[in-house]
């Protein structure tokens, strides 16, 4: 179907629902992409597209990112983190501000790429960021399993979350009305389709799993738009070429041995049940948490002024931020969603 027939569908869609419809992504690369192709421009007046807590950098919390800090700044300590952490504020500082001080504070690619820099350095304490949404849960799990047995000085600092119960909780809180769910396609290839059917079930809310180009955005949309229009609730997969209702079980049964469920706090959504990954006891020798515990933390404070965590729970754009453009800019960003190259003010910024 070309482009021309996919948006003269939705406007048939959107004819026959009769009311304005809000689809909230819960993606930060599905947030870039509808910016980057010029999506939002080409949809129908009454549809309108959500930004949710789809950013893991953003969605992490200050009380993580100051215990972070301090484990940095403990002699003999080496912090391995994603790229995008390293310049999100704390309460007081940020992990660049805190390497350029002199802590040991280096950027990674992945989990295996930590767990290398600990075969390297078996004099110093390694500690992973383990920050992220399903997908990269696995390699976590795997660099814990490989530690276990063969490298005493790694650890992980768990800051791990999974979705489903987010978009559960932004459904539950009521703050806003949300018509319909673009459900992020890396991640359902881990835990496939299966894992949103309770947000049908149980809020009637409809689900569609989307690829990143502006043609399958394009695509869900229009499944979504008819699930509306015909008054159902489902899952569907639109990125069938990757996902599966199953998803992907090996990677699965990695992480079930490592880790737990449990309750996270997010930025913006505040203690949501069931929505974080614990690491289990059988590996807390290597959970920083747990082996760190006496590490002095000042008591988290979100900055003054700054709407990320409204933005966060799609209960405001950035344009409503008074901050945004102003005093937080990428040069100079105050809050998490301007930094990280999936954050919503980010986006807005950069292609708005």
């Amino acid at each position: 179907m070309t482009t021309k027939q996919q948006l003269d569908e939705i406007r048939s869609l959107t004819a026959r629902i009769g009311r304005p419809v809000r689809l909230m992504e819960v993606c930060g690369t599905h947030t870039m992409s509808a910016f980057r192709s010029g999506l939002r421009s080409l949809l129908p007046p009454s549809v309108t597209l959500l930004s949710g807590p789809g950013c893991p950098v953003c969605v992490t919390s200050n009380a993580y990112l100051d215990r972070a800090i301090a484990l940095a700044r403990r002699p003999g300590t080496m912090v391995a983190t994603f790229g995008d952490m390293i310049r999100v504020p704390g309460t007081e500082t940020s992990l660049e501000r805190a390497r350029a001080e002199g802590a040991q504070v280096r950027v990674v690619y992945s989990a295996l790429d930590a767990l290398k820099m600990a075969r390297e350095n078996p004099r110093a304490e390694v500690i992973f960021l383990g920050v992220g949404f399903e997908t990269t849960v696995p390699g976590t799990a795997w660099a814990l399993r490989e530690a276990r047995e063969r490298v005493p000085n790694f650890r992980v600092l768990c800051a791990h979350k999974t979705m489903p119960h987010a978009m559960a909780a932004l459904l539950r809180g009521g703050e806003l009305r949300i018509d319909g769910f673009i459900c992020p396609g890396h991640v359902s290839v881990i835990i496939g389709s299966q894992a949103y059917e309770f947000i049908c079930r149980d809020f009637g809310t409809p689900c569609v799993v989307t690829g990143f180009e502006g043609a399958d955005m394009l695509a869900g949309i229009a499944m979504l738009l008819r699930q509306l229009a015909e008054s159902r609730a489902e899952v569907e997969i639109q990125y069938t070429r990757t996902v599966r209702r199953e998803g992907n079980a090996r990677a699965r049964d990695v992480m079930n041995e490592v880790f737990r469920e449990s309750d996270e706090t997010w930025r913006g959504l505040g203690l949501i049940p069931r929505s974080g990954l614990a690491i289990r006891s059988r590996f807390a020798e290597h959970d920083a948490a747990v082996r760190f515990n006496d590490v002095a933390v000042p008591v988290p404070v979100e900055p003054k002024g700054c709407a990320c965590g409204d933005v966060l729970r799609g209960s405001k754009t950035p344009r409503e931020c008074p901050l945004f453009r102003k005093t937080c800019t990428p040069d100079h960003p105050v809050g998490a969603c301007m930094v990280s190259s999936e954050g919503t003010c980010a986006a807005y910024y950069r292609y708005e």
